[in-house]
């Protein structure tokens, strides 16, 4: 039987290069987006570009902040696949500002979706995974989460939750061969970077040792390490992919 793997926030960006190289690895594959309207406009791509790959893939529909909806998407999945060997935690925004600053509704709105979603999924597909003694689950969190980032209470907040939540559903879940991982991205090239002002860029671009912006793909190539057999040792673990932002 083939594995399945979803991955939440997949339409696009990070998520869908995640997706496309776990189709590549050989897992069916479940993309998931927020609203219907998402995944016509953007998803639908990412869903034939692994098929493409030779897999089967399929999309659903659902607010991962939203315990409900993520209910009905797990056991869409387990009906649909018979089985769900990864979860890949990816969903999140941002709502930017300075602590003074920010909104009530801005810090609330982060901590349910980038927090909460992986609450839900965890908890959900955590049970499936039981079941079947065996799974994998890789949690985004990010740099901010590791040392903050001005303007990003909130976001530095719910990276710093699931990087917490990481470790704890690793020591929950190991005695059933359940591993659960987290990636902590740094400034990867994304439709966000490329608005950014060249001054901006410059300044960020100083930081980084490698002196140049990660990719999607080079996230979701840890993202397939993780989900493999070769670390089947590896759980509770946070792996920074930044090009040497923090030393």
């Amino acid at each position: 039987m083939s594995k399945t793997a979803i991955i939440t926030g997949s339409g696009r960006g990070i998520g869908a290069a995640i997706a496309k190289r776990l189709a590549k690895d050989g897992f069916d594959i479940v993309i998931n987006e927020v609203s219907q309207e998402a995944l016509d406009t953007y998803g639908a791509q990412t869903v034939q570009e692994c098929r493409d790959l030779g897999v089967r893939a399929e999309s659903y529909a659902a607010d991962v902040s939203d315990y409900a909806q993520c209910e009905a998407m797990v056991k869409w999945a387990k009906d649909t696949f018979g089985t769900i060997d990864v979860l890949v935690n990816n969903a999140g925004i941002t709502r930017d500002g300075l602590l003074l600053r920010m909104s009530e509704e801005n810090y609330d709105s982060v901590i349910r979706i980038n927090q909460k979603s992986v609450f839900n999924m965890t908890k959900l597909v955590g049970a499936v995974m039981l079941r079947q003694k065996s799974g994998k689950i890789v949690n985004l969190a990010s740099v901010a989460g590791l040392y903050g980032n001005p303007g990003q209470m909130n976001y530095s907040a719910s990276k710093g939750a699931v990087i917490a939540m990481t470790k704890t559903a690793a020591k929950e879940l190991g005695s059933r061969g359940i591993n659960v991982n987290a990636v902590a991205p740094g400034f990867i090239q994304t439709p966000m970077t490329d608005k950014l002002t060249e001054e901006q860029r410059s300044a960020m671009l100083a930081q980084i040792a490698m002196k140049r912006y990660g990719q999607p793909e080079e996230v979701a190539g840890v993202v397939s390490f993780l989900c493999s057999d070769d670390a089947a040792y590896v759980t509770g673990q946070t792996i920074e992919i930044s090009g040497g932002l923090s030393m």
